[in-house]
């Protein structure tokens, strides 16, 4: 689990807890052309920390729509605590969204976030059903996630959980914040030639 290491450098600073995950990437991306509509059944399943202290993220789709995306969700608590998910309140950045990177290649996340130079989320925008304000030791979350945009064709898309707050200590092996970025990728597919 080294990469998860490192994502905790997402957010670390607002309350000494939590940064910006954007802005200044070391290289620029090639000229977008949008991706066209698609769906991407991807059924992946990470997870942070051990068995009965750890999060569970699941992405079950990607799917580009002509006036943005959607992702389809799941978070599981499989801790003793609660955690705070949902609250539009908080102090800390609470977006839930996708990451876009030049390649699928996890050493990419790896280095960029130990750099400070992860590319900037695209925030969902809407959330359903919303998001709890506190997911109960043992709940599952599962919903859809989406935002309007187009996304650049032939970059790999990553999906972007957080920030999970434990309400009271952190179990043990887990940090006072988490924010997960997906180990996994999906190359976002260009227009089919004619």
């Amino acid at each position: 689990m080294p990469r998860a290491l490192a994502v905790l450098a997402v957010c670390t600073l607002a309350l000494g807890l939590v940064a910006g995950c954007g802005g200044g990437g070391s290289e620029p991306l090639p000229e977008a052309v949008p991706a066209p509509p698609q769906l991407a059944e991807l059924d992946w399943e990470e997870s942070y920390g051990e068995p009965g202290a750890r999060m569970v993220f699941r992405v079950r789709e990607l799917e580009v729509v002509p006036d943005g995306w959607r992702a389809s969700i799941s978070i599981t608590n499989d801790t003793d605590v609660q955690y705070a998910v949902g609250d539009p309140k908080a102090s800390l950045d609470r977006r839930f969204g996708l990451m876009l990177f030049p390649t699928g290649d996890v050493r990419e996340l790896e280095q960029r976030n130990r750099a400070g130079e992860l590319p900037e989320i695209r925030a969902a925008e809407e959330y359903e059903p919303p998001l709890p304000l506190v997911l109960e030791p043992g709940d599952t979350w599962t919903g859809t996630i989406s935002a309007r945009g187009s996304l650049p064709a032939g970059l790999y898309a990553r999906v972007v959980f957080g920030a999970l707050v434990p309400v009271g200590d952190s179990p043990e092996g887990l940090p006072d914040v988490l924010v997960w970025i997906t180990d996994h990728a999906h190359r976002l597919e260009h227009t089919p030639a004619a």
